[in-house]
């Protein structure tokens, strides 16, 4: 089944009592949608509803398909590697095991071969030199962002959420995620004001405030 989102009479209102929606109908289909709209329209509180971060005060949400979210930046804690934001630390370890003859038959059965080599691709699609054990903390904040959307295609998600994901980047990185959402094959929800990355969408979502 290809993957989609689809919304039912959902309404929101958020802590400071504003209401943001009221009985929205929405379907996301299997494409690349890009969803705009004024500032504090809702549209991250969307995202954040449909990745099951919010929960709705009326209405469903619907999603079809293994779900992979870009959050907007959160500040890294001081030990906390490349390896950490993929997941994989354990099964580096493993494989460092392995190659070093100390990994039992059990874990060797248990061995993802292909990890460090996906890995290495994921960091390389996004354009960034950097190994597993690298701090996150050592990178910039744009840096930090391309290392989320490598995270992100490494996972191979079938639906991905990204939440402005230009901001702060410079125009090497803003083309990196251009590349990455033109040829990006399953669905996606863009929220951006970067109009070069809305244009590799193909249908755009215009959120509008209640009173409009």
């Amino acid at each position: 089944m290809p993957a989609s989102v689809t919304i039912s009479h959902l309404s929101y209102t958020g802590p400071d009592g504003q209401k943001l929606f009221s009985n929205l109908d929405l379907t996301f289909g299997p494409g690349r949608t890009g969803l705009v709209g004024r500032n504090g329209v809702g549209k991250t509180t969307l995202l954040r509803l449909i990745a099951g971060e919010l929960v709705p005060n009326a209405g469903t949400i619907s999603v079809a398909g293994r779900m992979g979210v870009l959050r907007q930046q959160v500040q890294p804690g001081p030990s906390e590697t490349i390896a950490d934001l993929f997941g994989v630390r354990d099964g580096l370890a493993l494989l460092h095991r392995a190659l070093s003859g100390e990994a039992s038959v059990e874990e060797l059965a248990e061995a993802d071969w292909t990890l460090e080599a996906r890995l290495d691709e994921a960091l390389a699609q996004l354009g960034l030199p950097v190994g597993p054990e690298t701090l996150l903390s050592t990178l910039s904040g744009g840096q930090r962002t391309r290392a989320a959307l490598a995270a992100l295609v490494f996972a191979e998600p079938d639906l991905i959420l990204l939440d402005e994901p230009t901001n702060n980047l410079d125009g090497e990185g803003r083309a990196a995620v251009a590349a990455l959402l033109a040829g990006w094959k399953g669905a996606a929800i863009v929220v951006s004001h970067d109009r070069g990355l809305l244009e590799q969408v193909d249908a755009i979502v215009e959120l509008t405030s209640l009173g409009a």
